[in-house]
C-alpha cells in the first residue's frame, strides 16, 4: 500500500475544520435567531407579541414546554381570564358582541400537558399530524359525568324535560346515535307526553311509576284489575306497553293485542 501524500492529510484536516466551524455557525445562530432557523412557521395571532421570542416556550434540546406555559397562562384562569387578568366574557362582548362562551375545563383535566392539544405554529398539515383532539378521558372522572357543566340542553321536546344522567342514553365519544329509545318500553302519546319526573322519581331513570297521574290511583288500578281477574299488576308496561293498544286478558299490548277504543 502507497503511503498518503503529506498535503493530501493537511487538505483532509483543514476541510474537517472547515466544517466544524460551519456546525459550530450554525448552532449558535440557531440560539441566536431560533425564530429564523428552527421555526417551523409563525406563531398565532395570540402570541404574536413573542413570535421572536422562542425561549417564552421552549427550553435548548427539550422543545416547549407545558410549565413555561403556565407561567404565562395560571392554571385558574384559563378559559375565564386573558393573561393580563381582563375576564373572558368582557373582552368577547367588547370585541365581538354578545355570544356563549366556551366552558373552562383545563382545571379538570388529569394532566397538563399542553403540547398534547396545543401548537401554537401555523405550520404545514404534516407538522400538526400528532395533535390530539379533544376526549373525555382527559377530564378527572369525577367530572366526566357533569355533562351540563360544559354542554347545552338540546332545545328539542325530549330533553327539555330531562335534568342530568345524560349517560343513561348517550355516549361519550359520540352523541349520536342515542342508545335509548322510549318507545321500546313505553310509546309516550299525546295523554302520556308529560314531564319525566311524572313517572321516574328523584330522576331515577331505571324506575317507574304509573300513580304519579290522578286516573292512576292504586286503588283504581287495583279494581280494575281484579275486576277482570289479573292479581299480578305491579309491572303496567308488561302488558300497557303501548297507550293506544288495550292489551288482551293477561296478555301483552302489541300484535297479540287488539285496537283501543275511542
Amino acid at each position: 500500500m502507497g503511503m498518503v501524500p503529506q498535503g493530501a492529510f493537511k487538505q483532509g484536516r483543514w476541510l474537517y475544520w472547515v466544517i466544524a466551524a460551519n456546525l459550530l455557525a450554525l448552532v449558535a445562530l440557531a440560539f441566536v435567531y431560533p425564530h429564523l432557523m428552527v421555526s417551523p412557521g409563525p406563531v398565532v395571532a395570540a402570541h404574536a407579541d413573542i413570535g421572536k421570542d422562542c425561549f417564552a416556550c421552549h427550553q435548548p434540546w427539550r422543545g416547549a414546554q407545558a410549565a413555561l406555559c403556565i407561567e404565562c397562562h395560571a392554571l385558574p384562569d384559563i378559559g375565564l381570564r386573558t393573561t393580563k387578568g381582563l375576564a373572558i366574557a368582557q373582552v368577547v362582548t367588547q370585541s365581538l358582541g354578545p355570544s356563549r362562551l366556551k366552558t373552562a375545563f383545563h382545571q379538570d383535566l388529569i394532566e397538563q400537558d399542553c403540547m398534547a392539544c396545543h401548537t401554537e405554529h401555523r405550520s404545514p398539515r404534516l407538522a400538526q399530524q400528532s395533535r390530539k383532539s379533544f376526549s373525555h378521558e382527559l377530564l378527572r372522572p369525577a367530572v366526566r359525568q357533569q355533562c351540563e357543566s360544559c354542554h347545552q340542553k338540546p332545545a328539542d321536546k325530549l330533553h327539555q324535560k330531562i335534568t342530568g344522567d345524560c349517560q343513561a342514553c348517550h355516549r361519550q365519544d359520540a352523541w349520536k346515535p342515542a342508545t335509548f329509545d322510549h318507545a321500546k318500553f313505553f310509546v309516550l302519546d299525546r295523554d302520556h307526553d308529560v314531564e319525566c319526573s311524572t313517572c321516574h322519581k328523584a330522576r331515577d331513570f331505571s324506575t317507574f311509576t304509573c300513580y304519579g297521574c290522578h286516573e292512576h290511583t292504586p286503588a283504581n288500578v287495583r279494581a280494575e284489575h281484579e275486576k277482570e281477574g289479573i292479581r299480578d299488576f305491579e309491572n303496567c308496561v308488561e302488558c300497557h306497553r303501548d297507550p293506544g293498544v288495550e292489551p288482551e286478558r293477561g296478555g301483552r299490548s302489541g300484535q297479540a293485542g287488539r285496537a283501543k277504543k275511542d
